[in-house]
């Protein structure tokens, strides 16, 4: 089998070092902003309901999403060889598939709890129950199993007698080795838009679904304490929806559209690094409960 090559994000030895820098920063910023979240929500006992399971849960799956690709760039970095076998490129594409379809349906999970919380408030603890979250948990996880069964029968269609082959980005992700496959251009196509409708428009559909009714229900509130609350309580998971959809979508646009190999890869960061940073940040700095109880944790730990 071919070893796959992946593309430089600059060929500049003098940039080299300050890239391992900032990939290196921003893995441990991740790391310590997770972890932070996923400590703060099993320590508070007031932060034992549903919505603070899934954000320790969402936590959890940016860990394992940085973590496919983030530590191969550093390595890369330091090693001037950015090369991969082929059952580590399936490997690596495999995990980024399931990490990122899990961080989407987490995300529209989130949505319909908010959903349930704010137009349905006196049946929350009835319908939100924890034997239904560990449901609506498996469910996003076997969701990502199916995606990544269908990816992984595309990307095993592939034959090749060459010895290098490059792959237009820092990682394999699952559009890249689709190019790869032994497919014409037209059933490429067909199975990429296939893919991305299903499992894209899938959780998508259900977060605007959500927030539909969150607004139709908010606008007929006459208070306006309820309704400031309200969006406050909403503003950090649409933030981490439109950080997560925007790189995501800017991904898929620059793949199919830019025929530039490091604009492509510099796209990529924005998703595949930089979003799973900034996720805990967001909660953490425009959440007062957990504000509230990273004092108290604090308050203990000095």
């Amino acid at each position: 089998m071919p070893e796959f090559h992946f593309i430089q994000l600059s060929e500049d030895p003098d940039l080299q070092t300050v890239l391992f820098g900032i990939f290196l920063s921003m893995y441990i910023l991740a790391l310590f902003g997770n972890l932070l979240i996923i400590l703060t929500v099993s320590s508070d006992s007031h932060l034992h309901t549903p919505m603070y399971f899934f954000l320790s849960n969402l936590s959890m799956v940016d860990i394992g999403f940085i973590s496919t690709t983030v530590p191969r760039v550093i390595v890369d970095i330091h090693v001037h060889c950015p090369v991969i076998s082929y059952m580590g490129c399936l490997t690596q594409m495999s995990l980024l598939i399931i990490f990122a379809c899990m961080d989407g349906m987490l995300l529209s999970v989130m949505a319909y709890d908010r959903f349930v919380a704010i137009c349905h408030p006196l049946y929350y603890q009835v319908i939100m129950n924890p034997s239904r979250c560990c449901v609506l948990l498996l469910g996003c996880f076997l969701l990502s199993l199916v995606e990544l069964l269908f990816h992984f029968v595309a990307a095993l269609n592939f034959s090749s007698c060459e010895a290098y082959v490059e792959i237009s980005n820092f990682f394999c992700g699952p559009s890249e080795v689709l190019k790869l496959a032994n497919f014409d251009t037209v059933t490429n196509n067909i199975v990429r838009y296939c893919i991305g409708t299903l499992f894209g428009l899938l959780p998508i559909s259900g977060i605007i679904f959500s927030y539909f009714k969150i607004v139709s229900s908010i606008m007929r509130s006459s208070s306006s304490s309820g309704k400031h609350k309200t969006f406050s309580t909403c503003g950090s998971h649409l933030s981490v929806v439109c950080l997560f959809y925007g790189t995501g979508l800017g991904v898929y646009f620059t793949s199919s559209l830019s025929h530039s190999p490091r604009s492509i890869a510099v796209t990529s960061v924005m998703y595949s690094a930089v979003t799973p940073m900034l996720n805990p940040y967001i909660y953490s700095l425009r959440n007062k409960d957990i504000k509230t109880a990273l004092r108290k944790i604090l308050g203990r730990a000095f």
